[in-house]
């Protein structure tokens, strides 16, 4: 209810003026036990019913791209809103090129602040174009709706608790112009023979023969077949690469990010998976980086199906310069997990000795790998280990290209 002391104190004047016979103080209760009523009802009624949604053109974009955002407002009552306030929180990553967006106590955040007022049943729409320079996943949301009575005595606030995700892929770039062999640049992964099924991945059915396993057959397609039908998998000695990025830039955590630097190495690691689906290969993708918001790291089984490439890329738009572990430990943790014949590729921004002890660990157990490093300070020889040096500027240059002339294989999006 609206305030008690206001109320009691416009009585006691409406009393006042009648027993003093003041006509001003009695028109000047009056109002006040009319108005305050009148503005605390309308205070209580003016954010219900008011809805809040934004629309983006596009979801998914590469770096350089602009979508298109709707902002759509509506007032779903009789009553109208004398002012409206809207705090919409804005990645600040996201290039706003119409309009600006206000700070926020919250690192890389803003707010896209709109303030009107609206008739009944009145929907209001704005537009917007953002540029999006940078990879990752951004977030737009909650926004906090205010709003109140004519007369400016109240208040009301509500939060809209929806959240829009932008995700922004890395660059992809010919493997030529990152000064790596477009022709076996992982070293040799074909396959000799087709012996063993992996029974994760179905690929097809078939007739069913007598030496079939009965838990092969596919009872779905026998019914709609009519006879009966067997699963097919996809063969195990497919040929499979795995790219494994190391997010760290640093040799110790706690000497910083270099963040261009990643960059770049998700860029390689982008490119050189999408070479590899090119190629027909059943291509996966490891980083000793977590999801957002969870503590799992990122992690895409091997392959190939047309789909792999936008999984791969909205893993590759989730790292962060945070790494779970060190690249080593990761390296022996999940190697466990892939199967034998795979190559792995480690693509790094730096190299340490445990790396590679690491490394040539997984050699001598036998695992095909490969080392692509942005960084030079290797003391050592890795025989046995194919191992690419790229450098800094090659791959700056590449990706200013890609900025400056056309998107990145916008097919893939």
């Amino acid at each position: 209810m609206f305030e008690r002391g206001w109320a009691g104190l416009a009585l006691v004047g409406l009393l006042l003026g009648l027993l003093l016979q003041q006509p001003a103080l009695t028109l000047l209760a009056t109002l006040t036990l009319t108005v305050t009523p009148l503005a605390w009802l309308w205070n209580r009624y003016s954010l219900r019913r008011v809805e809040y949604v934004r629309l983006l053109g596009e979801r998914r974009a590469f770096p350089g791209e602009v979508v298109e955002l709707t902002v759509r407002v509506t007032n779903r009552k009789p009553l109208p809103l004398a002012w409206l306030r809207i705090e919409d929180q804005f990645p600040l990553k996201v290039t706003l090129l119409e309009g600006g967006v206000t700070s926020s106590s919250k690192p890389k955040v803003g707010y896209l602040v709109n303030l009107l007022s609206m008739r009944w049943y009145e929907e209001v729409n704005w537009g917007y174009r953002l540029r999006c320079d940078h990879r990752g996943i951004h977030y737009f949301g909650p926004a906090r709706l205010s709003s109140g009575d004519i007369f400016g005595f109240y208040e009301s606030r509500k939060k809209a608790p929806t959240i829009d995700r932008l995700i922004v892929y890395p660059h992809i770039i010919p493997l030529e112009e990152l000064g790596l062999p477009s022709k076996e640049p992982f070293g040799e992964v074909k396959a000799e023979q087709r012996i063993f099924e992996d029974p994760s991945r179905t690929i097809g059915v078939r007739d069913y023969r007598p030496r079939d396993a009965f838990k092969r057959i596919h009872w779905k397609a026998t019914a709609r077949h009519r006879r009966l039908q067997v699963k097919v998998y996809e063969p195990t000695t497919t040929p499979q690469v795995v790219v494994m990025l190391n997010v760290a830039t640093f040799a110790r955590h706690w000497e910083g990010v270099n963040a261009p630097l990643l960059e770049k190495a998700v860029t390689v690691a982008a490119s050189i998976a999408h070479h590899a689906l090119e190629y027909r290969y059943a291509t996966g993708f490891l980083a000793n980086s977590s999801w957002p918001l969870s503590d799992q790291a990122i992690k895409v089984m091997p392959g190939r199906a047309p789909h792999q490439i936008t999984r791969i890329l909205e893993a590759l738009a989730a790292v962060t310069p945070f790494p779970l572990m060190p690249m080593e430990e990761f390296l022996a943790r999940e190697s466990r997990h892939l199967f034998w014949g795979a190559t792995l590729i480690c693509v790094t921004p730096i190299v340490t000795e445990p790396l590679l002890d690491a490394l040539e660990r997984l050699r001598d157990a036998g695992r095909r790998l490969c080392l692509i490093s942005l960084d030079k300070r290797i003391e050592r020889e890795l025989r046995g280990i194919t191992v690419h040096y790229l450098e800094e500027r090659d791959i700056a240059a590449a990706m200013a290209r890609k900025e400056r002339y056309e998107p990145a294989s916008p097919s893939l999006a």
